[in-house]
């Protein structure tokens, strides 16, 4: 169906049970899943805009589909990080949006999003990377069960050291709050911390729930726990604003 539409140009906002993608002349220009932090949880719980400056932006310019517009005339962004950061946000609802087993497929036509229209992105590149974000969770630890779950803490000795930014996603692991709770509360894409997840599951450091596994020995990828996927993005999102200049 999402090709068709783009086939076909069409404007308007694709619904399904995880989120929706919203087009303008068939192309993708926002995506928003109650799975993923949006792109106001990103920019304020990630402090890089104080919370009244957000809500400032969508009071005036939300009803009119202009906060995009807004934030940039206004100073809070430049046009190139508020580039970066809105396909950062667009590409982490989207997975969220495509994912398997995400219910009926409904569109409606004319339906615009209150952010506004920033770089339209090809159904098609959506839809690839996509793909490649679920092939590369499963590479990290094929237990996709990890991506709902609220994670807990294994109580073990002897596991492997993690990161600044693991353990921030440690600290709230505490059996309550989902990874989309735990992504919002620290202002990260919703992808990057089921990457977290994953690595400090296959590590020992979580739980993996319904599984009869043994406690995993730690694969020769988990002593590389830095911020490579987040660096690998921002090189695909860097290398598309290039090609489009």
């Amino acid at each position: 169906m999402l090709l068709r539409l783009a086939e076909r140009g069409a404007t308007g906002a694709l619904l399904r049970d995880t989120g929706a993608l919203y087009l303008v002349d068939g192309a993708v220009v926002h995506a928003e899943s109650p799975a993923a932090p949006g792109i106001g949880e990103l920019l304020t719980n990630g402090g890089r805009l104080p919370a009244e400056r957000w809500r400032e932006a969508l009071d005036k310019a939300g009803p009119r589909g202009q906060t995009a517009r807004y934030l940039l005339d206004h100073g809070c962004l430049s046009g190139g990080e508020l580039e970066i950061r809105h396909l950062g946000a667009l590409y982490d609802a989207a997975y969220f949006v495509l994912a398997p087993g995400g219910g009926p497929t409904r569109f409606r036509h004319g339906v615009a999003h209150w952010f506004g229209r920033v770089r339209p992105v090809g159904v098609a590149d959506v839809e690839r990377e996509s793909l490649r974000r679920r092939r590369y969770l499963a590479d990290l630890w094929p237990h996709p069960q990890l991506d709902a779950a609220p994670p807990r803490r294994r109580a073990a000795t002897g596991l492997p050291a993690v990161t600044r930014r693991q353990q921030d996603v440690l600290d709230l692991a505490d059996g309550r709050r989902t990874p989309s709770g735990i992504a919002a509360r620290l202002g990260r894409p919703a992808f990057h911390t089921l990457v977290d997840i994953r690595r400090l599951a296959a590590a020992g450091h979580l739980e993996t729930p319904d599984t009869a596994l043994p406690p995993p020995t730690a694969p020769a990828w988990v002593r590389d726990v830095g911020d490579t996927p987040d660096v690998a993005l921002l090189r695909r999102l860097r290398d598309a604003l290039e090609a489009h200049l």
